[in-house]
């Protein structure tokens, strides 16, 4: 499974993830999926999500800078200033597992 994606749509105003983990959940793969810039920005999605909604490429697309980070960004800074971030938790199979 490709490990880097980008986003058709600004998520939180970012576009360029990486898949942290994968997981089963009622029977259903999932993927931990996260911003590249700001581990904040993170969402789980379906296998079907990822894989055949059209919503996402495989790899890093090459975009300019204003389509990559967008305004929306600095939005959802703003509102999030205080957030407490949850703990993300790698699976020992993962290229990000650094132990």
């Amino acid at each position: 499974m490709e490990n880097f994606w980008t986003s058709n749509e600004p998520i939180n105003g970012l576009r360029h993830f990486v898949l942290l983990n994968q997981t089963k959940e009622k029977g259903n793969m999932i993927f931990l999926m996260v911003s590249v810039l700001d581990s904040q920005i993170n969402l789980k999605i379906t296998y079907e999500e990822l894989i055949n909604s059209g919503n996402w490429c495989k790899g890093w697309g090459n975009l300019p800078k204003l389509e990559s980070i967008t305004k929306e960004y600095s939005n959802y800074k703003s509102r999030n200033k205080s957030e407490v971030i949850d703990e993300i938790f790698v699976n020992d199979d993962s290229i990000f597992n650094l132990s």
